[in-house]
């Protein structure tokens, strides 16, 4: 396989749905379940009517508070059984990333119940005469998911009842000291997708990437336990570690490839850049 494709390949190893079944809301699918959850959900028949199609939340919750609601008290019990880990943390459930919100379920159940899930980057870029510089974070060696990898300078999943660029403001002050001023800079630039199964569930995640150009003056500071350190990378150093390595978080690969291509490191012209773009947007 060549060498920077088989990122792409990891984050998108879903062949198909099956034996998953749809979890819809209001008629809309906005997830989907394994069958061992499919059947546990029967146990609580005041929120979800099941059946050998799938699993639809009760059309008796017509608001998304009170759906929440329900949600969070089922989430609660599904942990109990193993099905699940609460994080304490609220997603958006959605048909899809442009839909309005339907409801809010805690951020460890949204992959058990195959919903998508959408989270923020950010490339902190300097340019030198010599060339791109690219700040990355060193990810703490106490982290549950890739301790001690490279990250982007700021990363982070969306919160319920956030936009990517309120999510992004919050997430910068919080994991790298950055003020909303600086910020104000920033420019989205890709919004890239993948399907993983990964071991707490069927991850559909959508990144919301942005793009800031920072002054040789700035210097990050880890804020809070996510990050060890920040390091300062030329940007053809942190193309050889994507190419060669797997010292890069899985999905910041991605949000690396993506910018490699924009800056012309890789050609996206090329045979290799048409697979890479075509790859990076697989999961939308």
């Amino acid at each position: 396989m060549p060498a920077l494709i088989r990122h792409i390949e990891a984050c998108n190893n879903v062949p198909g749905f099956a034996p998953r079944l749809p979890w819809r809301i209001e008629g809309q699918q906005v997830g989907w379940v394994q069958p061992d959850l499919h059947r546990a959900l029967r146990d609580f028949p005041r929120v979800f009517t099941v059946t050998q199609e799938g699993a639809e939340l009760s059309p008796a919750l017509t608001t998304p508070a009170e759906r929440t609601r329900a949600l969070a008290a089922t989430a609660a019990a599904l942990a109990q059984g193993g099905f699940l880990r609460i994080r304490r943390e609220l997603f958006d459930v959605r048909p899809d990333a442009a839909s309005a919100s339907l409801a809010a379920l805690d951020r460890g159940a949204i992959p058990a119940f195959g919903v998508i899930g959408q989270g923020v980057h950010l490339n902190g870029l300097v340019r030198r005469a010599d060339g791109l510089h690219v700040w990355v974070g060193v990810r703490s060696p106490h982290k549950a998911v890739a301790p001690g990898q490279l990250d982007n300078i700021v990363a982070g999943g969306m919160p319920a009842g956030y936009a990517p660029l309120e999510c992004l403001l919050k997430e910068a002050e919080e994991e790298a000291g950055m003020p909303a001023a600086l910020l104000a800079a920033a420019r989205p630039t890709a919004r890239l997708s993948y399907i993983l199964q990964a071991p707490e569930g069927l991850r559909r995640d959508i990144l919301h990437v942005f793009d800031l150009e920072l002054p040789e003056s700035f210097t990050p500071r880890p804020n809070d336990d996510e990050v060890e350190r920040f390091e300062l990378w030329p940007a053809a150093r942190l193309l050889e570690a994507v190419r060669e390595t797997e010292d890069v978080k899985f999905n910041v690969n991605l949000v690396l490839i993506d910018l490699f291509l924009r800056e012309g490191l890789l050609d996206a012209a090329s045979a290799e850049g048409k697979t890479l773009r075509a790859g990076l947007t697989r999961g939308l």
